[in-house]
């Protein structure tokens, strides 16, 4: 009987663990939403939550398809110690990722290791207002260091440094092409961040600071254009707030509350 019993067990065992290697990716997907709030998720995913591949997609209305957000597929490896709450993971993607990226911690708690990953403006367009009226276009490219994610009651919160460099940039709105180069700051503590703008280079010159809470972005800031350029940028820079007189120089405020 004890034998039987210890046969019993060994089977079941194998069950359980032939099973739970073969966990789709697909189980994935559900959780991308409950982390981002509904606002991404996994597309065509492959594989098993093990060893898989999928693009990142925002959800589209109704029954619009999901829309790819990121260029190219991202292939995943996740250890099976996370069975034990042990998260040892690589992220690999070569059309958008500088270098795999390697994160450990629990199932509460993640390390990313130092990264960048390109994110294409042309696809900014899917986020919705304003966005999808100034139809941005160019190229961006995120950059972290020291970045700690966390789970809590309140979501999902991070601690660390972000860097948002935008080259290249150009909008339907006007003929001026390229609009300039721009830098945003992030300083991340818990579920809020710092952020800070500057320009880089023009003829449209945007600089201004506020805080991301919750993905909610408070932002005051002030856009102008190069001396000579006004005119050419005069219709795009009605289009993106009021006009004030600040010392000598004529600007558009930027004010998202």
């Amino acid at each position: 009987m004890a034998r039987s019993l210890r046969w019993i067990a060994l089977a079941l065992v194998a069950v359980l663990a032939t099973a739970l290697a073969s966990l789709p990716a697909a189980w994935l997907a559900p959780w991308l939403e409950r982390q981002t709030g509904g606002r991404l998720s996994l597309g065509d995913p492959q594989g098993s939550v093990w060893h898989g591949s999928a693009f990142i997609g925002v959800a589209g209305s109704g029954d619009e398809p999901l829309v790819p957000l990121l260029p190219g597929r991202f292939r995943w490896r996740l250890s099976p110690l996370a069975l034990v709450g042990i998260v040892d993971a690589t992220v690999q993607n070569p059309r958008a990722l500088a270098a795999p990226v390697a994160i450990h911690g629990s199932w509460r708690r993640w390390q990313v290791g130092d990264g960048s990953i390109a994110l294409p403006a042309e696809r900014l367009a899917a986020l919705g207002a304003p966005l999808n009226t100034i139809r941005p276009s160019g190229q961006m490219r995120l950059s972290w260091t020291d970045l700690v994610l966390a789970r809590s009651a309140g979501g999902l919160q991070a601690d660390g440094r972000m860097r948002l460099d935008l080259t290249e940039v150009a909008s339907a709105l006007s003929p001026v092409k390229p609009l300039g180069a721009y830098r945003m700051r992030f300083d991340w503590q818990g579920g809020a961040a710092r952020v800070d703008l500057k320009s880089l280079s023009g003829p449209l010159l945007l600089e201004g600071r506020g805080t991301l809470v919750d993905g909610r972005l408070q932002f005051s800031g002030q856009a102008w254009a190069e001396e000579g350029e006004e005119p050419r940028l005069a219709i795009l820079l009605n289009l993106l707030g009021q006009r004030r007189q600040v010392g000598n120089r004529n600007v558009i405020a930027l004010e998202f509350r």
